[in-house]
């Protein structure tokens, strides 16, 4: 029942925190306005400035932040003890990780929807927009490069979940030409939709196919190459027919699975099954693991507070919203509701793990010998494959207490995992063309200011750096232990911007976003030092990471520099947005 009332507790947290420190910063602090001006209106072109309602830009943001985030970093944060990940993933949400998301979604709407990285030459200075601008680059380019292989090694491992995913594209489709171009009423279009999509995760649990190898390639480079020409198309065609809709029924895919776990843990904790498996504190953290500070806070990014959060929020919704006030719903609760996900996902790899677990001999464990077993080691726990196993092992455990086969809940939280990871795969690619494209118009290069050329200059060097060491797709994995530190170093800097933009209103607005930003710069810069030494040690082979971690720390510090100069010589310009 411990568990039951811990989910209780964190939920109504949540509720209570959008309600009262989510309308405070919407009315006091960023003072959203019914008549203001937004770009979606201002600027709209069918294409990707689209006035849309509240409810499918939130779908489309929310499914757009998350990915498989929410699920990686607690199912190995947890390694830890689940409390500093919980109180990380509530805390954390609440007071830094919603205010980021909702204060850059708010910088955007009021400058064209122009990325963090173009507002900032705004409210800062040019130099920072190009500090900006190579981060974003930097971190855009290895999800692109790195989450084709990803969504491949999902394909693999759960099998059932490749035709519902693919067969999510038509339903899409059809539902954003029924509503844009017919009229259709959106409830039963969506009941359509929803229904449809889960009849074919029924089928796709009667079948299973594999990806051969053609040629020299193996399956994971096949499946990345198809998925980064898919991340074209999806990009280049218009927001409301393919992008915004099929981020749409996902939302509805997360609300289902959100409710079959949530009424899975209540049926669970009545039935006496269920009890934390997972330590409060783990004292017996294996020996492989780093320290729990600073990492803990850079491997649980989403959930908690993500820099990635701040691409989409200036990126693609900003685009779409249709009032300001919606960014409230949009910007600061879409990130509570990823925090829900987050509490969701340790209950699921922390207790419901325990109640049966295949070890690697075959028998079957159940308790604490279940979590211990799983997460006997850091390297073993930190792969994606064991992270994601995991949280579906845990998921299944839990759905099936109300006597829903596993097999149908194991294809379910797949499918659901899956399509995650391909709505951050398509949102990336759509915002790396948006990036390239504000950069190509500064400095005149107007061949790269198309949809098209800018679209393909972000898929080619995502798929160069896939294909970096060889054809299996595998190349952006050389870079890949470094994105936890840049993204939450984005998130640090971003929340810098925040700071600047709410110095420039006057009073002592800014602190509700400096504290965050400095709490955040602590963080990824304890990380980068830490990494680096490492890196040092044995440069022969880690020269890459040694180079990219020192060109971040540098990078970070002259951002940090000039916004500090900045904001001590910032006048107030509350009427200049």
């Amino acid at each position: 029942m411990e568990v039951l009332l811990l989910l209780l507790v964190c939920s109504a947290g949540y509720v209570i925190a959008y309600n009262t420190y989510g309308r405070f910063l919407a009315k006091k602090i960023f003072k959203l306005k019914q008549d203001a001006k937004v770009p979606s209106v201002e600027f709209k072109d069918g294409i990707d400035y689209v006035p849309s309602r509240r409810g499918i830009i939130f779908g489309h943001h929310y499914t757009s932040i998350a990915g498989t985030g929410p699920i990686v970093g607690p199912a190995i944060g947890v390694i830890w003890g689940w409390l500093p990940a919980l109180l990380w993933v509530t805390l954390g949400c609440i007071f830094m990780g919603a205010v980021h998301d909702f204060g850059t979604l708010v910088i955007s709407l009021r400058n064209e929807g122009k990325s963090i990285s173009e507002v900032a030459a705004k409210y800062i200075n040019r130099r920072v927009r190009f500090i900006l601008f190579i981060i974003v680059f930097l971190t855009l380019l290895i999800v692109i490069a790195v989450f084709g292989m990803v969504i491949a090694v999902i394909f693999a491992q759960f099998p059932t979940s490749l035709i519902p995913v693919w067969f999510q594209i038509p339903i899409a489709m059809m539902l954003g030409y029924a509503i844009y171009k017919k009229g259709a009423n959106l409830f039963f279009a969506t009941a359509i939709a929803v229904i449809t999509m889960y009849l074919s995760i029924w089928l796709g649990s009667l079948t299973s196919f594999q990806m051969p190898s053609i040629g020299p390639i193996p399956p994971t480079g096949v499946w990345t190459i198809i998925l980064l020409a898919y991340g074209w198309i999806a990009s280049t065609l218009p927001v409301t027919m393919l992008l915004q809709p099929r981020d749409y029924i996902n939302a509805w895919q997360l609300f289902v699975a959100m409710t079959l776990l949530f009424v899975g843990v209540i049926f669970a904790a009545f039935s006496g099954s269920l009890q934390m498996a997972a330590p409060a504190i783990n004292t017996n953290v294996p020996a492989d693991a780093p320290s729990l500070w600073p990492f803990l806070f850079v491997i649980i990014a989403c959930g908690a507070v993500s820099g990635f959060h701040s691409l989409v929020a200036s990126g693609t919704s900003p685009k779409q919203i249709a009032k300001e006030p919606d960014a409230l719903m949009i910007g600061y609760g879409s990130m509570l509701l990823e925090g829900l996900l987050a509490v969701l996902v340790l209950i699921c790899v922390g207790a419901g793990i325990g109640i049966a677990y295949t070890a690697a001999d075959g028998s079957i464990l159940t308790g604490q010998m279940a979590w211990l077993s799983h997460y006997r080691s850091f390297s073993g726990a930190e792969g994606l494959g064991a992270n994601l196993s995991a949280f579906v092992t845990g998921a299944a455990n839990l759905i099936g207490t109300m006597k829903i086969p596993t097999v149908i809940a194991a294809t379910v939280m797949g499918v659901f995992v899956a399509s995650f990871a391909g709505t951050t795969l398509d949102t990336a690619v759509r915002i790396q063309r948006y990036v390239i494209g504000e950069i190509a118009f500064d400095l005149k290069i107007k061949s790269l200011t198309n949809r098209w050329t800018a679209t393909t200059l972000a898929v080619l060097t995502a798929a160069g750096l896939a294909f970096a060491t060889g054809a299996d797709g595998r190349g952006a994995l050389k870079l890949w232990p470094m994105f936890g530190i840049a993204n939450q170093l984005l998130a640090a800097l971003a929340l810098l911007l925040v700071t600047i933009y709410l110095k420039t209103k006057g009073g002592l607005k800014y602190i509700l976003a400096g504290i965050p930003a400095l709490i955040m710069l602590a963080v990824t810069i304890s990380a980068l030092i830490i990494k680096e030494k490492d890196y040092i040690r044995n440069f022969g082979d880690n020269w890459l990471l040694a180079s990219v971690a020192a060109a971040l720390f540098v990078l970070a510090a002259w951002m940090t520099i000039e916004t500090i100069l900045v904001f001590f010589t910032a006048k107030q310009r509350a009427n200049s947005d």
